[in-house]
């Protein structure tokens, strides 16, 4: 018996229901989601001229030490002309107000070099009057220059599709800083809570310590992820995921779906899952895909994108048990010019049953930084179907295989 590809155009984790995980340009057909989306978060490029990159740990060491890295291309930030930037934010823009609920949010991540242009554009796509804030995100984070003030902020645009907007801001209530109260009076009720008062317009104004207080428009409480932050994924321009939080508890309640057409890597769908909330995200880069899908693995998701390595060869091995059969993977080979080979090419693996072009995985397995050796071997439970095994490898192709005679 030898393995060979398939071609395989969804994997389905569990039921699926939680979210979408698609290989997509933003640009591109989202109509089967049209009108479904309580909140939509775009972070599109910038227009900075640059390239950025994926760093993508290999293998049990690089996965241990950090070193050597395989830089792999994330996006190119490069425009011809503004207006080619403008058309491409146009139908990503388009596309979210299409795939907004009539109650849904817009919230479009952007920087001083295009935030400007791009509020015009919206408010020619949603409307002037439903502009809702301009939020200024302020962080710390390396680099600063004698030519002029730096530039620590980011600017997203808050836009609702309509006035049945839903947001809610004490889902998002913050800590009492300190610093905020040292020109208050500082007294205690009789109860023992501790309360502060500041007169203002002869009137006493009082504020309890541990009353929620909430958000304004500049959030300088979301720190910018720094370079040992567990959460890295090795993707450039990574957001924070308290950033995502906050967005989504405001503008969702449990249950609805949050967009994103420029999923990166993937923080919004990890947002939206861990509180409660389903996903549509999307991008145009398979690499995404792979470090997206190992963040959710766990998740009831499918992943909607064509599984190619071309040149690729895999091998594996069935050991037959009583109720569950046991599945290694014991070489593999993406291209016959790759760098990288073995199994430290491998990623992600699961093993599955395959049917119809639809591979569904019963057992995965993934490299990360508190596991970096990936397991020996996979129980696949004996049911009826065609046994399969799914590659995900350090390139960012996915693979499907089974078993045919040689």
């Amino acid at each position: 018996m030898r393995w060979v590809q398939v071609e395989c155009r969804q994997e389905v984790h569990a039921d699926g229901q939680d979210g979408d995980l698609i290989l997509r340009d933003a640009r591109g057909d989202f109509s089967s989601f049209q009108g479904q989306a309580a909140c939509v978060y775009l972070d599109p490029p910038f227009m900075t001229g640059e390239d950025f990159y994926v760093r993508m740990r290999v293998g049990e060491q690089g996965w241990e030490t950090g070193r050597n890295p395989l830089v792999l291309s994330a996006y190119s930030d490069k425009f011809a002309s503004k207006q080619q930037y403008l058309d491409f934010l146009r139908r990503a823009l388009e596309n979210a107000r299409d795939l907004l609920r009539e109650d849904g949010s817009l919230f479009l991540h952007l920087d001083s070099r295009m935030s400007a242009h791009a509020r015009i554009l919206c408010d020619e796509l949603f409307g002037e009057s439903n502009f809702v804030n301009e939020i200024i995100w302020a962080y710390q984070s390396g680099g600063r220059t004698l030519k002029r003030f730096p530039r620590k902020h980011d600017t997203i645009l808050f836009y609702r599709k309509s006035r049945h907007q839903y947001f809610d801001i004490t889902a998002v209530p913050q800590t009492r800083s300190e610093h905020r109260q040292n020109h208050m009076r500082r007294c205690v009720d009789e109860n023992g809570r501790t309360y502060r008062t500041i007169q203002s317009g002869g009137k006493t104004y009082t504020y309890y310590d541990d009353d929620p207080v909430y958000p304004g428009d500049v959030w300088t409480d979301v720190s910018h992820l720094q370079q040992k932050d567990p959460q890295r994924t090795g993707y450039d321009t990574q957001k924070p995921q308290a950033l995502l939080n906050r967005i989504i508890r405001c503008a969702t309640r449990p249950g609805d779906l949050v967009a994103d057409l420029f999923a990166g890597s993937g923080t919004t769908a990890v947002a939206a899952a861990q509180t409660g909330r389903r996903f549509l995200v999307s991008d145009i880069n398979p690499l995404s895909l792979t470090v997206t899908r190992k963040r959710l693995l766990g998740t009831g998701m499918t992943v909607t994108a064509a599984t190619v390595a071309p040149g690729a060869a895999m091998q594996a091995e069935i050991d037959p048990g009583i109720a569950f059969n046991d599945v290694y993977v014991t070489d593999y080979r993406p291209s016959c010019d790759a760098e990288i080979i073995g199994l430290d090419a491998v990623d992600q693996w699961s093993a599955g049953f395959y049917a119809d072009g639809i591979f569904r995985p019963q057992a995965n397995a993934a490299r990360q930084k508190q596991s970096p050796a990936l397991p020996p071997v996979l129980q696949l439970p004996q049911l009826r179907g065609i046994p399969a095994i799914l590659i995900a490898d350090v390139y960012g192709n996915r693979s499907v295989w089974i078993q045919e005679d040689a």
